[in-house]
């Protein structure tokens, strides 16, 4: 550390010395002198000196050492007493001179101050001996943290951009303008953006509901008038129009649902950008909902995803966590994966485990994945699931090619990685063939044909270890392609194969352990490959699973959902009226009977001849009033043009070419056509 450091830390500043003949001396000592000469400097006869005394500040010696102390003794001959000028050059004044100052300075500093000076320097000697031979510092803080704990460093995408890029790329343009914002409060999810609306609290809240054994759960709340804006949400999405929930986020800009889902509707319309701004809007409303006591970074407090209103938060950080991916700064993606699973991490609702062995991978943080294999497998069987089975022998492997680990380390991490592949291999025998498919090797005849590798083997996996095989590789396979990994593999699976034909008790053993463990994969596993979007995933899921509605905002929900107030019930038109009415509620799913009815009335007297009466007609907010000079049938035509199927298509009955519209366009039997396609008079 500078000089100029240390002075700021002891509240010193240039130019800040008083003027005098010893202005600029220092009293040099060592740290023992200091402790045993401390408390005799005020005797029985010394007075304190007052305001008016000169006073001249006293440092150690090694601050303003030039080269090593040996044997006690300074090379250029100096004593631990002596006393040297402020430009490190002995005075040219005679030594009764020297001595004075010295005295003066002995009668200038208290005891209590050079006490603190004296810790503060041993601290900050800790900190810049980065050998630690003579004085060896604490142990490395990251053993001691928790293996969820969340730096909040790690969570600013920029901190990894910056690694890469260097600062002045990554935020040359930004400083000058953060200066002029002004945001309600610091947050570390995310960094708000001068082009969002100005933020009003939307009524989102979060409180404490217990702490027990050093966990503290909390929850989300809405206020009244954030449950009128969850109903109107809903709403808008069961009438499956974007353009509906854009109007609701005019009024209500910082509504969590709402930039959820329309930001998965921009990413089906490949606006990248704009669904990523949305997501990270959404994160900064719950944050500046957080309770005091809510913590990112502790490990220790937990969100139930059983109720609803926390559901948000999760789902928030889920896909923020993929677009910090897709952005490449997988260290970032891999801390808000850790996020996500310390909020809950015994349920893991969204099966962050099927994830976060790829974060480590991609990141290149091996300690990381095999010191959590380490702490969980004895409780959590994580070598029962395929990406952690493949996933740290590849970690072990990957650190045995560092070069920069003592020859002993690589070795043993060489040997661990190849006994945990041949374990991996013979617990899953189905993932081999489609790895290598991925990775467009081709295998040896004597590996394609043998019964515990071949096609059987990746049929004859029960249906729930199919879908974790597929997540998997569709998902890492690409770790895969270096050629020294690929020979590594290699030499394994001959090791697997000899075992295999010398009637291993291992294997049978592991042949009777996937019949029974994957029987049927738990919901939360689904809900994240439904979230994960792997294609060979979800083409994996069973049939009750992709036959029912899944809902971008909350998908598979828990069936044990708690729930803290209850949307209010609306009058179905459904279960009211006939057939006919039924199948016009079909195309119209957002207006009543009394809208069938009409319609109903308007196509009778069409049909009839007679006139109809359309003056009652319901209207769309902001649908200009139907005029009554207007001939009828058109316009019954012309409302449902404009309310169910939209620009372009018409939708009727059989009609004669007496009952066209003014420009010309009929309706067909009982189908679709567009305006512009000519009139059949054929019935």
């Amino acid at each position: 550390m500078s000089r100029r450091a240390l002075r700021r830390l002891r509240g010193e500043q240039r130019g800040q010395e008083p003027l005098g003949p010893g202005a600029l001396q220092f009293v040099l000592h060592d740290d023992d002198d200091a402790e045993e000469e401390g408390p005799k400097w005020w005797g029985a006869g010394a007075a304190r000196p007052g305001a008016g005394e000169l006073g001249v500040q006293s440092i150690n010696i090694e601050d303003l050492e030039e080269g090593p102390v040996l044997n006690g003794e300074r090379p250029d001959g100096l004593l631990p007493g002596a006393v040297v000028s402020g430009n490190k050059r002995r005075s040219q004044s005679g030594g009764a001179d020297r001595q004075k100052a010295a005295e003066v300075a002995d009668r200038a500093a208290p005891p209590e101050r050079e006490n603190g000076l004296e810790d503060i320097d041993r601290i900050l000697e800790r900190i810049e001996d980065s050998s630690g031979f003579n004085r060896p510092g604490p142990p490395p803080l990251s053993s001691k943290k928790h293996v969820l704990y969340v730096e909040h460093r790690h969570l600013n995408p920029d901190t990894e951009l910056k690694r890469y890029f260097g600062a002045r790329a990554v935020l040359g343009e930004q400083r000058p303008r953060q200066r002029q914002r002004v945001y309600p409060k610091c947050t570390w999810l995310t960094t708000p953006k001068s082009t969002w609306p100005r933020y009003t609290k939307p009524g989102l809240s979060m409180r404490l509901l217990e702490s027990k054994k050093g966990l503290s759960s909390f929850a989300f709340e809405h206020s009244e008038e954030y449950q009128q804006t969850q109903h109107k949400f809903l709403a808008a999405v069961e009438s499956m129009e974007p353009n509906n929930i854009v109007v609701l986020l005019q009024t209500s800009p910082y509504h969590v649902d709402s930039l959820l889902q329309l930001s998965d509707a921009c990413r089906f319309q490949e606006d990248q950008e704009m669904a990523r701004d949305l997501v990270e809007r959404a994160l900064y409303s719950m944050e500046c909902a957080f309770h005091p006591l809510f913590s990112l970074t502790s490990g220790t407090c937990r969100l139930d995803y059983r109720r609803p209103e926390n559901r948000s938060f999760y789902l928030a950080l889920y896909k923020q966590m993929s677009f910090l991916e897709k952005r490449g700064c997988p260290r970032t993606a891999l801390e808000f994966c850790k996020l996500i699973l310390s909020l809950e991490p015994d349920e893991d609702p969204l099966c962050m485990l099927l994830l976060i062995d790829h974060l480590a991978l991609r990141a290149r943080n091996y300690e990381y994945l095999i010191r959590l294999f380490q702490e969980w497998e004895a409780h959590r069987n994580l070598s029962q699931l395929p990406n952690f089975a493949f996933s740290v022998p590849l970690a072990y492997f990957l650190l045995s090619q560092q070069a920069d680990l003592p020859e002993q380390e690589l070795s043993s991490a060489r040997e661990q990685a190849s006994v945990l592949i041949r374990q991996a291999l013979t617990m899953f025998p189905g993932v081999l063939l489609p790895l290598l498919e991925y990775c467009s090797v081709r295998p040896d005849a004597s590996v394609a044909t043998h019964r515990f590798f071949g096609p059987e083997a990746e049929i004859s996996q029960p249906p729930a270890l199919s879908q974790l095989v597929s997540l998997y590789l569709g998902r890492s396979h690409f770790l895969w392609k270096e050629p020294a990994t690929v020979s590594w593999l290699e030499e394994n699976v001959r090791e697997v194969l000899q075992a295999v034909d010398s009637g291993d008790p291992a294997v049978g053993a592991c042949e009777s352990r996937r019949k029974v463990l994957y029987q049927r994969a738990p919901r939360n596993i689904h809900r994240h490959v439904v979230l994960s979007e792997v294609k060979e995933a979800v083409a994996a899921l069973p049939p009750d699973v992709t036959t029912q509605s899944v809902m971008g905002f909350d998908p598979l929900p828990p069936l044990d959902t708690i729930y803290s107030y209850v949307r209010p019930e609306r009058l179905s038109p459904v279960s009211h009226g006939n057939t006919i009415a039924l199948f016009f509620r079909s195309l119209l799913p957002n207006y009543t009977m009394e809208v069938c009815e009409h319609v109903l009335a308007s196509l009778c007297h069409v049909g009839s001849g007679r006139a109809a009466d359309t003056r009652n007609l319901p209207r769309r907010p902001g649908q200009a009033c139907l005029k009554r000079s207007r001939p009828p049938q058109p316009l019954a035509q012309a409302w449902l043009l404009d309310l169910a199927l939209g620009p372009g298509l018409v939708f009727g009955f059989e009609a004669s070419s007496s009952q066209q519209g003014p420009g010309g366009a009929g309706v067909g039997a009982l189908g679709l056509r567009t305006q512009d396609s000519p009139s059949s008079d054929e019935s």
